[in-house]
C-alpha cells in the first residue's frame, strides 16, 4: 500500500501561489510605495487648494459715509451675478489708506445716490460689472420715486418674475463638486489601468526572456501562471486604489471641500473600485496574452498599444467632453461599450444622473466579455509564451495546437 502523501497542487492553489508571489513582491517594491504616496499627497494637496479657492471672495469692498447704505444691495447684486463680495463699513480716510495698501480692492464713497468708486489703479472687470448693475438699480429706483412709486415693491416684483420652463425630460442638476469628482475618478482609473496593465505585460516578458517561465510551466499550466499574475497584480492595484480613494475621501470631508452627502461620496469611491477591477481584469488579460508574443521588454509597447488606445481614447473623450457637456449622448453610448466603459462610466457615475439600468447594463456587458477574454487570452498565452526569439505572430498563436 502506497502511503506517500499527494503533494500535487490543485488548479486554484497554483493560481493562488503565483498571485501571492506577485502581491508580496510588488507591495514591497519602491515603485509601488512611491507611486501610491505621491498620488495621495497630490490628491490631498489638490483638496487643500480647492479649500483655499472656495474659502475666498471675488473682491473686498469698503463703504464709507452715505454709501454704507449700499452694503446689502451690493452683496445682493453680486450674489445674483454669481460673485462673492466682502463689504466692510469703514471711515473714508481709513478706507482710502486700505485701498492704497491693497487691503481693499475698492471703496464706495459719496452720499449713496450714485456709485462713486475709489481704486488704486484700475478696477477688476467682474467687480465693475456688479457695480454697474447696482448703479442701474439705483438710477431705476430714483426714477420710480419721481413717479411716486414704491422702489422696494417694484424690485421685489421684478426679482420674482421668472420665465416658465417646460422641459420634455426632467434635467439633472450637475454641481461643481460632482464634475470635479468625475474628473478625479477618470484620472485615477486611467492611471491605474495604464500602470498596472503595463506591469502585467512587463512581468510576462520578464519571465519569458529570463527563461523562468520554463521552470514555472514545468509544474503548473500556462493558464494558471497567467491567471495568477493578473490576479496578484490586480490585488496590488486594488490596495492602491482603496488607499488613494480613502485618503482623498477623508481629506475632502475633513476640510469641508466635499459638501455632498457621505453616502454619495462613499458610493463614488465604491464604484471607482468596482470599475477598476472590471477594467483591470479585462485589459490585463489582453495585455498578458499579447506580451507573450514577444521576448524583449522594448517590444512590449508595440504589442499592447492597440488595446491601450481604447483606454486612452475613453479617458480623453471623458475629460474633454464631460466637464462642459455632462449629458453628452456620444459619451453616454460609448460608456455602455465594454472597451470604453471602464474609463467613461465611473466618470459619469461620479458626476451623477446615470440611470440605474445603464450602470447595470455596462457592468453586465463587461462581465460577459471577461470569460471570452479568459479563453482567448489563455489560448494565445499558452501557444506563445514558450516560444522565445523572434516575435510570434498573433495568427500563429491562435492557430497553434
Amino acid at each position: 500500500m502506497n502511503t506517500t502523501p499527494d503533494v500535487r497542487m490543485g488548479k486554484w492553489e497554483a493560481v493562488g501561489l503565483v498571485a501571492g508571489r506577485e502581491v508580496k513582491t510588488r507591495l514591497k517594491s519602491k515603485a509601488f510605495l512611491a507611486t501610491t504616496a505621491v498620488t495621495i499627497v497630490l490628491l490631498i494637496g489638490f483638496t487643500l487648494v480647492m479649500k483655499l479657492v472656495q474659502g475666498g471672495s471675488d473682491a473686498s469692498v469698503g463703504v464709507a459715509g452715505g454709501s454704507t447704505a449700499l452694503e446689502a444691495p451690493l452683496k445682493s447684486t453680486a450674489e445674483t451675478l454669481g460673485q462673492t463680495i466682502d463689504v466692510h463699513p469703514v471711515d473714508e480716510a481709513a478706507g482710502r489708506r486700505q485701498v492704497d495698501d491693497g487691503s481693499l480692492d475698492a471703496l464706495l464713497v459719496g452720499d449713496g445716490s450714485k456709485i462713486v468708486v475709489v481704486v488704486k489703479k484700475d478696477i477688476d472687470g467682474k467687480l465693475r460689472s456688479a457695480l454697474d448693475v447696482l448703479a442701474g438699480r439705483l438710477a431705476l429706483n430714483q426714477e420710480i420715486v419721481k413717479l411716486n412709486g414704491d422702489p422696494a415693491a417694484i424690485s421685489q416684483a421684478v426679482a420674482e418674475a421668472k420665465a416658465v420652463v417646460e422641459p420634455l425630460e426632467p434635467p439633472f442638476d450637475y454641481n461643481g463638486q460632482q464634475l470635479v469628482m468625475g474628473m478625479i475618478a477618470g484620472v485615477l482609473i486611467y492611471m491605474s489601468l495604464l500602470i498596472n496593465g503595463q506591469s502585467v505585460a512587463q512581468g510576462v516578458v520578464e519571465e519569458k526572456s529570463s527563461r523562468v517561465v520554463e521552470l514555472l510551466l514545468a509544474t503548473i499550466q500556462p493558464w494558471q501562471l497567467m491567471a495568477g499574475k493578473v490576479l496578484g497584480i490586480g490585488v496590488v492595484g486594488l490596495v492602491q486604489m482603496v488607499a488613494i480613494g480613502g485618503f482623498g475621501l477623508v481629506a475632502g470631508l475633513a476640510t469641508g471641500v466635499l459638501t455632498i452627502s457621505l453616502s454619495a461620496a462613499v458610493g463614488t469611491v465604491v464604484w471607482l473600485i468596482v470599475w477598476f477591477l472590471l477594467g483591470f481584469f479585462a485589459y490585463s488579460l489582453v495585455f498578458a496574452a499579447l506580451a507573450a508574443l514577444v521576448s524583449r521588454q522594448e517590444d512590449v509597447g508595440g504589442v499592447i498599444t492597440p488595446p491601450l488606445m481604447f483606454v486612452i481614447l475613453g479617458y480623453v473623450l471623458g475629460i474633454s467632453i464631460l466637464p462642459s457637456d455632462p449629458g453628452n449622448h456620444l459619451v453616454e453610448v460609448l460608456s455602455l461599450v465594454p472597451l470604453f466603459a471602464p474609463t467613461l462610466m465611473p466618470m459619469r457615475m461620479a458626476m451623477g444622473g446615470v440611470p440605474v439600468w445603464e450602470a447595470g447594463l455596462a457592468v453586465v456587458l463587461v462581465l460577459a466579455l471577461i470569460p471570452a477574454l479568459v479563453w482567448l487570452s489563455g489560448r494565445i498565452y499558452r501557444n506563445a509564451v514558450m516560444r522565445s526569439g523572434a516575435k510570434v505572430k498573433l495568427v500563429d498563436a491562435l492557430r497553434a495546437a
